[in-house]
């Protein structure tokens, strides 16, 4: 197995990723901003931030590998890495990260193999790979999943309300009640 080189981990990569950006308009720069308030807190230079403003849901049926290569934002992080010495890829939180326990593995590994680690400005076990980290991590990643399970679960609970109400459902107003003439 050939031995990665790895990057400086006082450079950094920055990921930002808003799930809704109706809701979260200002998600992007509040999570910018908490990047760069921690690389100016740790001596961390910030030398690029790729910004994904939309989903990245995974249905179900699909795979960690093909939904990693959708997230076109993310991919260039993780391809910025090695170009700029950078031994750091900086998210907000892991849960910006993914929402799935083996995406989040998935993008642990590409990040590895770019010679650098993936770290929470929020902490969350990024710190080493002790067992300690290593479990805290894995903790952060399937509450992630839950929450994003969660999520689902509650839309579909709602939709289906509107539905036997013949409410309006998205901008195509299917679910709609039809209008007698």
């Amino acid at each position: 197995m050939r031995k990665v080189r790895s990057g400086d981990p006082l450079i950094a990569v920055g990921y930002v990723r808003v799930s809704d950006k109706e809701r979260q308009e200002l998600g992007p720069e509040a999570q910018r901003r908490a990047l760069e308030t921690w690389c100016a807190s740790n001596g961390v230079q910030l030398v690029s931030v790729h910004e994904d403003r939309t989903s990245g849901g995974v249905k179900d049926e699909e795979n960690e590998v093909e939904a990693l290569g959708r997230r076109v934002p993310l991919r260039a992080a993780v391809a910025a890495l090695r170009p700029a010495g950078a031994g750091v890829l900086l998210v907000y939180r892991r849960d910006r990260l993914a929402r799935d326990v083996l995406l989040a593995g998935a993008i642990e590994r590409e990040v590895a193999g770019a010679g650098a680690r993936v770290v929470s400005t929020q902490g969350e076990g990024t710190g080493s790979d002790a067992p300690a980290d290593v479990f805290t991590r894995h903790i952060m990643d399937a509450v992630a999943q839950l929450e994003r399970g969660l999520i689902r679960a509650r839309v579909k609970a709602a939709l289906a309300v509107k539905r036997e109400r013949h409410e309006r459902i998205g901008r195509l107003g299917v679910g709609v009640r039809p209008v007698e003439v």
